[in-house]
């Protein structure tokens, strides 16, 4: 351990050296260990020493899944080389790391070569859309003929998304090793032939949950799973499970299909596009429990016809060109997603409601900037993750927060595990997010807090604004907007704002009559925005969800975090919704186990936005009365880090213009 941190300049801590040995214990008796680290501990490297060793030792392969790209990078790009020189003394050889994404994130020589395609919205492009389209393609020809790894993210600047389909392809797309004449030089491949050779594998969540989900294997064998932020676990293999279903995907269907299969019978799927934009159009966007009789009709037509176009393909000819054979990959693909959308949603309402294991809803945007779709999602993955993982491999989960309410039982339960110390969860299936009765083997894990190295109390409060009146759907209260303005003003700019909606964060940014700049999300990429926020003290930014995690600004350009309100999901989340009925039907509070454990979840990545370093200090900021009046604000305060806290407006102004001072 001592080798390792030298090795990233840093020094030993506690909570890190506690950390290790808690992963190093569980790796050699193979059992489940979910790890709360605080920010500061230093938990990459106190995951990454034990996992090299037992892959080192063993001869064996450990899966490192993160949930984001940046984290990713940093971990092949900074900490897996530092560490490969320190210890490669210690281990008696090289260490061999690799990084694993999807095919889709691959150039695909194949297809440059051949061609994409014909786009099915091509004719809606109008000249300059064509035009730009044309150079970034012309962009990414050239960049493949330089790049050695042929990633996506290695493309500065990067291209747009209906750019980048013009030469990569998915795996359904993809004509394998056998059949494909670029195969020794395919990007993709090459990135899985080095994984295959590696220690340590690095990928995300999503790739985790393809493994898991696809019949065909994605990741190389492993013994280990290490799952970094692992809080936001559930989701992104919820994203993963769902399907998505809209006339745009059965048009591009058949438009893919027209030149392989009987006219006559691509046509009627054309047709049928239309069918569903209509049964669409007259459906509000909602949570479906009961399946309209017209839209049922409809999908079931495009399932069948989907399906003749499938049966109209026939077997894949063993000496098609490259071009058709792609074109064919192309067309089958897509007529697989609608047609496997299809069946899933119409098999969600063959079941009574009480038994449904998976919940469909219609979603519709309100600018009318993307067409209406049709949506499927498991209500809960907890059976998938257990099944697909914990009886599978060792796996250790970790994140900034995994407690909710101080318990790790909330987010345990979610991910299919039971309750510690207690025996594996018993319900009729799987599928359903709980255990299967026929499986006893006990699933053995524990649950470690090991802290952080920030004195919470000393560097920051939690100020809780219990005298504003409660939050309505109206927009902020000018009571709230005072409250923002003044803070703001007490801090000197130095605000980072976290509201529940970018409406809310719109309305904040115009209304507010500040003298410090206010960014707003939405006026730049969110990176440019972070930097530009960094970059400059008094400044203010505003923003939604995906400011809520991950914004890493140490210093003095953040001093106060504000959060509107408590981010519990919307009540008509189709899939929280669901979850929170599926729970109350079996006897539990479905209130606290999903929309107050995600609130608390958020609020503890939102107030984590503060103390980034030692020296940081600093207010966290709740615009909600409801934190301090209701009976569940225990349980949300109770998932914080332990700031001081305080509902006098006036001690927080003081103490954030003392800090202006400083």
């Amino acid at each position: 351990m001592s080798a390792g941190v030298a090795a990233v300049g840093g020094s030993e801590r506690p909570g890190q050296v506690k950390m290790v040995e808690a992963v190093d214990q569980a790796l050699r008796r193979r059992e489940h260990l979910a790890v709360q680290a605080g920010t500061g501990t230093g938990k990459s490297l106190a995951y990454l020493v034990p996992s090299i060793r037992h892959a080192v030792s063993k001869g064996v392969t450990v899966v490192v899944s993160t949930a984001t790209i940046a984290l990713q990078q940093q971990l092949v790009d900074r900490d897996l080389p530092r560490l490969a020189g320190a210890l490669e003394p210690l281990l008696g050889r090289e260490l061999r790391y690799a990084i694993l994404k999807g095919r889709r994130n691959y150039v695909c020589l194949n297809r440059m070569s051949v061609g994409a395609p014909e786009d099915p919205e091509e004719g809606l492009f109008d000249t300059a859309q064509v035009s730009t389209l044309g150079r970034q393609v012309q962009r990414l020809h050239e960049w493949a003929e330089k790049t050695e790894t042929g990633d996506r993210d290695e493309l500065v600047p990067g291209v747009s998304e209906q750019a980048w389909r013009q030469v990569a392809v998915s795996a359904k797309e993809c004509l394998g090793g056998q059949r494909c004449p670029q195969a020794q030089s395919c990007f993709s491949e090459l990135a899985r032939a080095e994984a295959a050779e590696a220690d340590v594998v690095v990928t995300n969540h999503a790739m985790l949950a393809i493994d898991a989900l696809e019949e065909f294997q994605v990741l190389p064998e492993h013994d280990a799973v290490v799952i970094d932020e692992a809080h936001d676990l559930v989701d992104r293999v919820t994203s993963v499970a769902s399907g998505e279903l809209s006339a745009n995907a059965v048009e591009a269907a058949a438009r893919r299909a027209a030149k392989l299969v009987p006219d006559r019978t691509a046509e009627r799927l054309k047709e049928l596009a239309e069918d569903l934009r209509a049964a669409l159009d007259e459906e509000s966007a909602a949570r479906l429990d009961v399946l309209p009789s017209h839209l049922g009709n409809t999908l079931a037509a495009v399932r069948d016809a989907a399906q003749a176009c499938l049966t109209g393909l026939g077997p894949e000819p063993k000496d098609a060109d490259p071009a058709v054979a792609g074109a064919r990959r192309a067309a089958k693909s897509a007529l697989d997603d609608v047609h496997g959308d299809a069946v899933r949603m119409l098999a969600a309402f063959e079941v009574p409601i009480t038994e449904r294991w998976e919940v469909v809803w219609l979603a519709k945007s309100f600018d009318g900037k993307w067409p209406p779709s049709l949506h499927v999602a498991p209500i809960a993955v907890g059976g998938l993750l257990r099944d697909a993982l914990f009886r599978t491999r060792t796996t250790i989960l970790t994140s900034a927060t995994l407690t909710l309410g101080g318990s790790f039982e909330p987010l345990a339960r979610q991910w299919g595990l039971p309750a510690p110390g207690g025996p594996v969860p018993s319900v009729p299936a799987a599928r359903d997010g709980e255990a299967a009765e026929d499986d006893e083997t006990p699933i053995i894990w524990s649950g470690l807090d090991v802290g952080s190295p920030f004195d919470y109390p000393r560097s920051g409060i939690l100020y809780i604004a219990r005298h504003l009146p409660q939050p309505g759907r109206d927009g902020l209260a000018k009571e709230v907007l005072a409250e923002l303005k003044s803070l703001i003003e007490a801090a000197g700019g130095r605000t980072l704002g976290l509201f529940s909606s970018m409406r809310a964060a719109r309305q904040a940014a115009d209304e507010l009559d500040i003298d410090y700049p206010v960014l707003c999300q939405g006026e730049d990429s969110t990176s440019q925005l972070v930097k530009q926020f960094a970059a400059s003290p008094e400044t203010c930014l505003f923003g939604t969800l995906s400011l809520w995690q991950g914004v890493d600004v140490p210093g003095p350009s953040l001093s106060l975090v504000v959060m509107d309100r408590i981010p519990f999901p919307r009540p008509d989340d189709p899939v929280a919704s669901a979850r929170q009925r599926m729970i109350d039907r079996r006897g539990g509070n479905g209130f606290m186990q999903v929309a107050a454990a995600q609130a608390a979840l958020l609020l503890a990545q939102g107030s984590g936005r503060l103390l980034r370093s030692g020296s940081d200090k600093g207010v966290v900021a709740v615009l909600d009365s409801r934190l301090a009046t209701r009976g569940y604000g225990s349980f949300l305060t109770g998932s914080l880090p332990p700031f001081w806290p305080t509902s006098d407006p006036e001690q927080v102004k003081a103490a954030l213009k003392r800090l202006t001072a400083s």
